[in-house]
């Protein structure tokens, strides 16, 4: 793993607009110059990236851009309807629902999680009775993470342990063997087991699987049609790209596109393209999903800077800092074989940029994050470290070969 803080400069001069197509029966667009977003992708898949998509988007249209090969046999490129997984990006999905639920005045974001989910958190000085939905959404619960303690991550077991089922009390009673990390409300630790409490809390309250509710709830309103749950499958539906991780020094890579998603429910389960990722962000900045005093909530953040410098968290949102001025919103996802990082700015600009193999080199992160800053004018993250914040580990998945 690399542990270091990567600066990327504004690059894009003021005032370049984004990429952009026309949409069906929008007046055309004018021809823009992708020249330095492809370089950026290029960048990317000849450091090691089997292949790399990203899609612009602002209220004149969108494009999609991509680099390198979706499949390393077939050695096709990706299609820009592309499905990928999109791992802790589902925590904003998770987050917006919960928030919904107190607009319906049926949680309350300050209450106990104990109120909801009796004796759920009581062991080793873990106590719902002192935790709140908000600091659960908010990373200030204080409760452990449970992603290192599972059998796939442990040296030579990711291919042996790959479609472990779990439930999700499990999970929580992984992270419940361990201390709290910090006394609740005291300071930011990401923990994807705070969104696994969320999930329980959405089935609990509304007497239905949190899935349903969220496709109910965000995926048909915004017509998210290639965004969804895979559950107990493996596999993913639509088409995409095969996801590649390593498994030694040596660099080789191996097929990881198949492996099961209940090791992170709630907390990262989630399959979708760049387009249904872009949208989403714009309808819940614009305020199409949250009435204005809960997107405010959302947008409310502590500082969070164990992610990378000048972060911080709202609930279930990333607010970064450019390195040109300003901020953007977003969240971003790492798991086996994919990554996934994305932004939007309140005045209707995104940007989604997809990978089938988690960047592991200090050059792929600068050229993943180069994308970003290459694709709308003044949208440049400071990049965090690897795997931090954006992914259920903080490890490179460097398990061994696949167990016979």
């Amino acid at each position: 793993m690399f542990h270091r803080r990567l600066g990327v400069s504004c690059a894009i001069a003021a005032g370049l607009a984004i990429i952009a197509a026309p949409q069906a029966g929008a007046a055309a667009a004018p021809a823009h110059d992708h020249s330095a977003l492809r370089r950026d992708l290029n960048r990317l898949t000849a450091e090691g990236v089997p292949g790399a998509l990203a899609e612009v988007r602002d209220a004149s249209g969108h494009t999609t851009v991509t680099s390198g090969v979706a499949d390393l046999g077939s050695r096709a490129a990706a299609r820009p309807d592309s499905e990928f997984r999109i791992y802790s990006n589902t925590k904003t999905f998770v987050a917006t629902v919960v928030l919904q639920l107190v607009a319906e005045h049926r949680v309350a974001l300050d209450a106990p999680i104990e109120r909801y989910l009796p004796g759920l958190i009581r062991s080793n000085g873990n106590d719902g009775r002192r935790i709140t939905g908000r600091q659960l959404l908010q990373h200030t619960s204080g409760l452990a993470d449970y992603a290192d303690d599972l059998p796939m991550f442990a040296p030579g077991q990711f291919f042996r342990h790959r479609f472990d089922r779990f439930t999700p009390r499990r999970l929580i009673a992984v992270a419940l063997a361990h201390r709290p990390v910090a006394e609740p409300g005291t300071g930011f630790s990401y923990a994807t087991t705070n969104y696994i409490v969320a999930g329980l809390l959405i089935e609990k309250v509304t007497g239905r699987p949190y899935a349903s509710e969220i496709t109910d709830r965000v995926l048909r309103p915004l017509r998210l049609r290639h965004t969804y749950f895979p559950g107990d499958q493996v596999g993913i539906r639509g088409p995409h790209p095969r996801g590649y991780t390593t498994v030694d020094d040596s660099g080789r890579l191996v097929d990881a596109t198949e492996v099961g998603q209940t090791m992170v429910w709630a907390g990262g389960e989630m399959i979708s393209t760049a387009d249904d990722l872009n949208r989403f962000f714009a309808a819940l900045l614009r305020g199409d999903l949250l009435p204005p005093r809960l997107l405010a909530q959302m947008t409310r953040t502590v500082p969070a800077g164990e992610l990378f410098p000048g972060a911080r968290y709202g609930l279930g949102l990333i607010n970064a800092p450019l390195s040109c001025g300003g901020d953007y919103w977003a969240h971003g996802g790492d798991g086996p074989g994919f990554q996934t990082r994305d932004g939007a700015t309140r005045d209707g600009r995104q940007v989604t940029v997809m990978l089938n193999r988690s960047p592991t080199t200090p050059p792929q992160f600068d050229h993943a994050l180069a994308a970003v800053n290459d694709a709308p004018d003044r949208l440049v993250p400071r990049p965090p470290p690897e795997g931090s914040a954006f992914g259920i580990t903080n490890r490179e998945f460097r398990a061994g070969p696949p167990a016979a």
